[in-house]
């Protein structure tokens, strides 16, 4: 059986783009923080224990995101919900949802993305 010709895949010529996480996760530089996540608390969503969250300050929190907040001097990590009433919403049903003071609630920041490794260790 004779050999097959070889011919030059068309994708050699094709170059992906450079990746760069600052300019994909980082809207607002100066604003930007980045908190590890370290509870179990965060059981119902996508957020791992362990995980990066990048946190922006210069966003503008909306009902329905996630947030960290801070009550009682401590900084939490819940949704944020607006209607009917003012919350914040744990992000495991076993923690209590919180109705804060409008007066008193103070947003640190809005969670904009979280990293999480596919290996630990």
């Amino acid at each position: 059986m004779g050999r097959m010709p070889s011919f030059a895949s068309p994708a050699l010529d094709y170059k992906e783009p450079e990746l760069d996480l600052n300019e994909l996760c980082i809207k607002h530089r100066s604003a930007t923080y980045f908190f590890h996540a370290s509870s179990n608390s965060f059981t119902d969503s996508d957020i791992k224990d362990g995980d990066v969250l990048v946190i922006d300050r210069a966003e503008t929190a909306n009902h329905g995101d996630t947030v960290i907040a801070i009550i009682n001097g401590e900084y939490v990590v819940k949704v944020l919900l607006v209607r009917p009433h003012l919350a914040l919403q744990a992000i495991n049903a076993d923690h209590p949802t919180v109705y804060p003071d409008p007066d008193e609630l103070e947003i640190f920041g809005v969670v904009t993305w979280f990293l999480h490794a596919a290996r630990r260790g």
